[in-house]
C-alpha cells in the first residue's frame, strides 16, 4: 500500500489512512496553553521563572531512588549479573552516580524554596553538598534499620518462606525502603523531594506514607494496599498493620481567612507492639497504648489504654 495501512470499519469496508505525519495545526493550541500558563502564574503570585526548569524532576528522583535501593541491597535489588566479588565496586559506583544526581535535585529545591520566600539563594551549592554528604553518611544506619523491618516482615507472616522473598516481593518492605529515605530528606529540610520519593512508592505499592511520619524499628505492613499514614503520625517499635488501615486526621483547623493551619499534630500516636488489622480507621491526635490490638474495620477516635483489645462491637458500645 506504499506507506499506507487499512482498518476495517463497522460495515466491513476498508478505510485507508496514510502513514505520513498529520498536520495537527497546533499553533492555536500552543498559544492557548501559553496563555493558560500565564494566567496561572499571575493568579498564583508565583515568582518569575529563570528560563529553565525550576522544580525537581520526578523522573530524576525515580532513577536516584532505584540506584539507592540497589546500593542498599546490592545482591537482592541490584543488577542480575552482579557477583559478590564486585559488590563494593557496584555500590561505590552506583552511590557516586545517585548522590551526584541527588545534589542537582537538592540544589533545585533549595533555590525554588529561596525564591518562594523572596530570599537570595546564596550558598545553595555548598548547602546542597552538605545535605547530601550527611544523607550518604546515614545510609549504613538506615540499612540496619531496614534489616529490622525485613526481619519483622518475615517473622510476622507465616506465608513468608525467607527474608529474601520478603525483600524481593513484599510491597510493605519496598514502601518502607522508600519511606526511610524520604524521611531523612524531609528532616533535612527537603519536603518536596521527600514527597516525590513518597509518591513514587505510593504509585508502586498502593501504600501512602507521608515522609514526615515517624516510624520506629521492626515495622511491618502486611499486604499493604490502601494503607494511609499521615504526616504527624508517630509509630513505635514492633508495630504491625494490615491493608486499608488509615492513621489520619479527624479535623483540620483554619485561621480567620479560612486557610488551613499547617504542620500541627493531628495524626495518631501508636505505641510499641501494637497490631492494627485490615480496614481500621484511626483518626486524630490520639494514642494507641502499648501492646494493644485494634480489630478489623474499627473506627477509632479516642485514645485506648495499653493492652487494649478493640473490636467493632467494643468500639460501638463505647461510642468511638
Amino acid at each position: 500500500m506504499n506507506g499506507e495501512f487499512a482498518i476495517r470499519t463497522e460495515d466491513g469496508a476498508e478505510a485507508e489512512y496514510s502513514s505520513r505525519p498529520i498536520n495537527w495545526k497546533l499553533e492555536q493550541t500552543v498559544a492557548g496553553l501559553r496563555a493558560a500558563r500565564a494566567e496561572w502564574r499571575n493568579h498564583s503570585g508565583r515568582n518569575p521563572e529563570l528560563g529553565g526548569r525550576e522544580l525537581p524532576s520526578r523522573q530524576a528522583m525515580a532513577a536516584i531512588l532505584s540506584g539507592l535501593c540497589g546500593a542498599l541491597f546490592p545482591m537482592r535489588l541490584g543488577p542480575a549479573e552482579l557477583r559478590e566479588e564486585s559488590e563494593d565496586y557496584y555500590v561505590g559506583h552506583t552511590l557516586d552516580r545517585a548522590l551526584n544526581a541527588l545534589v542537582a535535585q537538592v540544589r533545585m529545591e533549595l533555590r525554588y524554596a529561596a525564591r518562594q520566600r523572596g530570599d537570595n539563594a546564596g550558598d545553595v551549592d555548598c548547602q546542597a553538598v552538605a545535605i547530601v554528604r550527611d544523607f550518604a553518611a546515614a545510609l549504613p544506619a538506615l540499612r540496619r534499620l531496614l534489616d529490622q523491618d525485613v526481619v519483622a516482615a518475615f517473622n510476622g507472616d507465616p506465608a513468608a518462606r525467607s527474608v529474601d522473598e520478603v525483600l524481593l516481593c513484599y510491597p510493605g518492605v519496598l514502601a518502607m525502603i522508600y519511606h526511610r529515605l524520604a524521611h531523612h530528606l524531609y528532616r533535612a529540610g527537603l519536603p518536596l523531594l521527600a514527597r516525590i520519593a513518597a509518591e513514587t512508592a505510593h504509585g508502586a505499592t498502593g501504600i501512602d506514607i507521608h515522609p514526615g511520619a515517624q516510624i520506629g524499628h521492626s515495622f511491618f505492613i502486611d499486604h499493604g494496599t490502601g494503607v494511609v499514614i499521615g504526616e504527624t503520625a508517630i509509630i513505635g517499635n514492633h508495630v504491625r498493620i494490615y491493608q486499608a488501615v488509615t492513621l489520619g486526621a479527624k479535623r483540620f483547623t483554619s485561621d480567620e481567612s479560612g486557610q488551613l493551619h499547617k504542620g500541627q499534630p493531628r495524626h495518631p500516636i501508636v505505641e510499641d507492639n501494637v497490631v492494627i488489622y485490615a480496614g481500621a480507621t484511626i483518626l486524630g491526635r490520639i494514642t494507641i497504648g502499648k501492646g494493644s490490638v485494634i480489630g478489623g474495620n474499627v473506627w477509632l477516635t479516642r485514645s485506648v489504654e495499653p493492652g487494649s483489645n478493640v473490636s467493632q462491637a467494643s468500639a460501638e458500645r463505647s461510642g468511638c
